[in-house]
This record gives C-alpha cells, structure tokens and sequence, in this order.
C-alpha cells in the first residue's frame, strides 16, 4: 500500500509512504539508500563486463577508460531521466509503479508502449542468446579439462547442460532458494573479481599503458552501454525510496559509479595482462579477439586463468537469473496470467528459455554480437531516446499549474537534444555497417 503525500517542487524530502498491512496495522515500509545503492550495483555488474576487453583491446587502455567514463555519463543522465519522469507519473497519477513498461505507457501512449515492449523482448532475447551461447563455451572447456579430452566437446553440448542445469534451477527453484543461491554467486564473483585484480596486477606490462587508437574506439560503445544498463530497476529505486529526490539522485549516482571503478580497474589489468605479440596479430585481422579466452588457456598463468574463468562463468549465471526473470515477468503481465500451474509455468519456462538454447546451439560464437546488437538497438532506444522523449514531454507539461514537475537533470532541452542523437547516431551507423555486410 502507498500514501501520496501532499507536495510542492521545493520539497526534497519523501513525497509517499510505503505502508504494510501486518497483523491488522500499517507498518511503514521504507526503503534505504544503501540497499537502492546495492540493488543499482548489483544490476550493473554482469555479464557485459566480459565483453570489454574483446573491443577495447583495439583501442588501448587509455582512450577505452575515457569513453567508458563518458557511457557511464551517459547512461547516468539517462537513469536520472527515467527518475524523473516516473517520480512525475506517480505525482500525476496518484499511484505508483515499478515498470518501466508501464511508465511509457502512462508517459506517451499505447503505441510508445509497444515499441518499448519490442525492444525490451529484443534485448531480454539477445543477451540471453548470448548468455548461454558464452556460458556453454565456458562450461565445455570445464568438461573437457576434467575429462582430459584433448578434442572440445561440440559447442552443443555445453549450451544444452547450460540450460539444462540453470534453467531447470530458475523453473523448479522457489523464489528464496533462488535469491539465496543468486547471492551466493555474486559472493563468488566479487571473491574471483578481487583475485583476478591481485595476481592480475603482477602480470601487467607497463607498454600496453602507452598503446592508442583512437579511431577503433565507436564500436566499443554500444557494449559499454550493455555492461552499463541498470535502467529497467529505476521505477523501483523511485519506489522505495518513497520519491525522495535526493536520495534518489545519491543512490543511483553511487549505485552505478561502483561499478564503474570495477570496470575501469578490470579493463586496464586484462589489456596490461596481454603480450603485446598477440596485439599485433588481433590489429592485422577482422575477427573479433577475446583476451580473456587466452588468459582461461593460461596465457598468464594457470591460477590466474582459472580465476577468469570462474569469474566469467558465475557472471553470466547472476545476468542469466535476472533476465529470466525479467522475461517471465513480462509475459506473465502480458498474458495476465500466474505461474501456480504446471502448464502455465512449462510454456512460459519454454517460451524464454527456448529460442536462446536453439539459436545458442547453431551459433556458438554470438556472445559478441548479440551483445553488439542489443546495446545498439534497444539499449539506444530504451536508454537513450525514450526517456528523452518522456522527459520533453512531461516538461512541456510545467506550465499548467495543475502538474507538478520535478527536475533530475539540468540543461533543459539541449540535454534531451543530446540524448537522442547520441542514440540515434549509434543506431544509423549499425544500420550503415549492416547494409555494408
């Protein structure tokens, strides 16, 4: 239960109350900044992190650290832009809500809302896609090594145990067991995390700090921009924190700055960690080079190589479980339906978990581009043009006394401006390469 609380625009404290119906009596339920701050954290840190170094590699240290700061701009006036306009959606409609979806919806229309809903199953299918295809590839080169197989397994069989294994935990698992076990992986992802920096600093090369290619930089921003997306938990940031603005403002700013020194420090000691040999040979070829599959082989040494791939492995299963879960409750709310049956919750599980292990299994190399591809497209569109337009148009409501606006981010229109053809420039130029293949 939610109470609106009577306000005006110079209030920066709660604007509602989360209230709980427990034994007969309303129980005030708010949220803390250092849980929203944990919750924007936690989001952030997935999978895309994986992805950086294979882009990046090309570029240099340097120039990627500069444009991975300038994403994270990005993406942040971005999510202080979602903020605003849901916290202004809740003051206009008296109720609040904790989907994005809904939010457009409520915000520019019905037509809005199915474009968004597009590309919102668009980059749900295609990080899954490329999810499993990656976490199949790392689970038949752990099968091999035990195994002592000389030849790899076909690439079918780690992406079929993949989903076998955790799809058949997120559709059997109740919801405790699986926030617990989701827990326990990202405690060994930070555990790994920490010790890929620590034996990784002993193996960096100084001379790949003086490496720089500026030019090699545009195709590594649309991966930036997925390793960077938290923006789908937004509305519930504004939620639990009951419209406080400036805790608001604090949580999602700390919230994704964390991850963005994790980024940093994990970008500069996997390129410094690669012979520059290996440079040489990846800038002469057109195939998309992966440092951190040499360093799995034991380029760097065996330690340091089992620690990537622990760390790879357990990251693409925390991004695996909230994407599942994203998609499941996005067609649950489409169809209107629950899971307390087994055939309900058969066709949904089927329905997400499906097409990925199918097109995972043809295409075992797809981890980059669906990646390449999400974050062009929906990430583009979800994070960068809608919420602009959102905004816009809410602003052009501030006159009429009658609405109440709320402003997140400064700069007025030449920021939304900005917004969108940051986004619309990185959707023409994949269009152009597309049309070029």
């Amino acid at each position: 239960m939610k109470t609106i609380l009577k306000s005006d625009k110079s209030q920066t404290t709660r604007l509602f109350s989360n209230l709980e119906l427990y034994d007969n009596k309303l129980n005030h339920q708010p949220g803390s900044v250092l849980g929203s701050t944990a919750l924007v954290a936690g989001t952030t840190v997935g999978a895309g992190i994986l992805a950086l170094p294979a882009f990046t590699l090309s570029s240099g240290i340097i120039p990627s650290t500069i444009l991975l700061i300038g994403v994270w701009l990005y993406a942040l006036i971005s999510a202080l832009l979602i903020a605003e306009v849901t916290l202004n959606t809740i003051l206009t409609q008296g109720r609040p809500s904790s989907s994005f979806l809904i939010i457009v919806q409520d915000t520019l229309g019905s037509v809005e809302a199915r474009i968004a809903s597009i590309a919102y199953l668009f980059l749900h299918y295609a990080l899954l896609i490329a999810y499993v295809a990656q976490g199949g590839e790392l689970l038949v080169e752990a099968i091999s090594k035990f195994l002592g197989v000389q030849h790899a397994l076909p690439s079918w069989v780690g992406t079929t145990t993949f989903i076998l294994v955790f799809g058949s935990i997120m559709y059997l698992g109740r919801e405790k067991f699986i926030e617990k076990l989701n827990s326990a992986f990202m405690a060994i992802v930070v555990a790994s995390f920490l010790g890929l920096l620590f034996l990784g600093v002993t193996q960096i090369n100084p001379g790949q700090f003086f490496f720089q290619d500026w030019r090699a930089l545009p195709p590594t921003v649309s991966v930036m921009l997925v390793a960077l997306f938290y923006h789908n938990i937004i509305p519930v940031i504004v939620t639990q924190l009951e419209g406080d603005v400036c805790k608001i403002r604090r949580s999602i700013i700390i919230g994704s700055a964390i991850p963005l020194i994790m980024f940093i420090a994990w970008n500069a000691v996997i390129l410094a960690s690669v012979n520059p040999d290996m440079l040489e040979g990846v800038l002469s070829g057109t195939k998309i080079f992966d440092p951190l599959q040499v360093l799995r082989n034991g380029g760097a040494g065996e330690w340091l190589g089992a620690l990537v791939s622990i760390f790879s492995e357990f990251a693409i299963a925390t991004s695996f479980i909230g994407f599942v879960y994203g998609l499941r409750n996005f067609f649950m709310n489409m169809s209107n339906t629950s899971i307390r049956y087994t055939s309900e919750r058969l066709s949904i599980y089927g329905l997400i978990l499906f097409p990925p292990m199918s097109l995972g299994a043809l295409n075992p190399n797809i981890f980059f581009n669906a990646l390449d591809y999400a974050g062009t497209f929906s990430i583009s569109l979800l994070g960068g043009i809608i919420p602009a337009v959102m905004a816009w148009k809410q602003r052009e409501q501030q006159n009429n006394p009658s609405k109440m606006n709320l402003i997140f981010v400064p700069g007025g229109k030449s920021t939304l401006v900005i917004m969108v053809a940051v986004a619309f420039a990185l959707i023409m130029r994949q269009l152009n390469l597309a049309i070029k293949l």
